[in-house]
């Protein structure tokens, strides 16, 4: 029995056909399907159903899935063990925000080019995504992170203003504290508090705002449209400020910190090319911090 059929076999139960498979481990369908027939073919006994939609694993498939995951994971922790030093090989898959891509794309391909037997393979998005479902490794995360089964770690963090544009400044003013915040139009990831420090004093506001996305990006642009005002990271943010397009606005008052997360799915063996991978990210961030 082939290591790599069982791998696949993985793969397509998890991504839930053959097609999602193959965009995972970026392989001709036809090589995915003809190692499934292998290993049925081998174990006599149908594993997966096949259908318009995708495949769904068969009663021998969901037993047979829990030995595979386990056969594959021992195997992968028997030779990190044995070749402690070695070279990393394998995929690494990680999920990225997109907003903030150009802030990790650097040190994503630092890690590449370190490891070149590795392959890579990263996917940028601002929607939520599921790491389990879609058969990531890792994910980097930016925000507030929500409570999940996920084992995550904070890498370091992005400073938080307030900010509007020239335009809308000369046409609405500036609210100079928390409590004007109220009056005016807001931009927003979502429904959303923002807390204002000074010193040793908190003030938590409600915003309320009619413009809302799920990307930093578009959330500047719509300030620097003028839509409304709205808490930015700095490292967003800075481009649209050099270019006079938005500007910070109560500044007297601190925003929290926005924190990076690597987050991972949880399970007793951690591979060893998510583990360098998270050292380098934490290297990376801790200078920078």
């Amino acid at each position: 029995m082939e290591l790599e059929d069982l791998r696949t076999f993985v793969e397509v139960a998890d991504a839930g056909g053959v097609s999602s498979a193959a965009r995972r481990l970026g392989l001709a369908k036809s090589i995915i399907s003809r190692r499934l027939f292998r290993l049925e073919d081998e174990l006599g006994s149908q594993l997966l159903s096949r259908n318009t939609r995708g495949a769904v694993l068969t009663e021998a498939g969901v037993s047979f899935r829990e030995h595979a995951v386990r056969i594959c994971s021992e195997i992968d922790a028997a030779r990190e063990e044995l070749s402690p030093d070695g070279d990393l090989r394998g995929l690494l898959r990680v999920a990225g925000p997109a907003s903030f891509g150009q802030h990790f794309a650097p040190a994503i391909a630092a890690f590449a080019a370190q490891h070149p037997l590795l392959q890579v393979h990263t996917r940028y998005s601002d929607r939520y995504v599921d790491l389990v479902a879609e058969g990531f490794d890792c994910g980097i995360r930016v925000g507030y992170l929500p409570d999940s089964n996920l084992v995550a770690r904070r890498i370091g963090s992005f400073s938080v203003s307030l900010y509007a544009s020239p335009q809308y400044l000369a046409a609405q003013g500036a609210p100079e504290k928390p409590e004007d915040v109220v009056g005016h139009q807001a931009v927003m990831i979502g429904t959303e508090s923002w807390k204002f420090s000074e010193g040793r004093k908190t003030i938590t506001v409600n915003p309320q705002g009619r413009f809302k996305s799920d990307s930093a990006l578009a959330i500047a642009e719509a300030i620097a449209a003028g839509v409304g005002i709205g808490a930015l990271p700095d490292v967003i943010a800075a481009t649209y400020a050099e270019a006079g397009r938005i500007t910070p606005i109560m500044t007297r008052y601190q925003l929290p910190e926005v924190g990076i997360f690597l987050v991972r799915s949880p399970g007793q063996h951690l591979a060893r090319k998510v583990r360098a991978f998270i050292e380098l990210l934490v290297n990376r961030f801790a200078r920078a911090a």
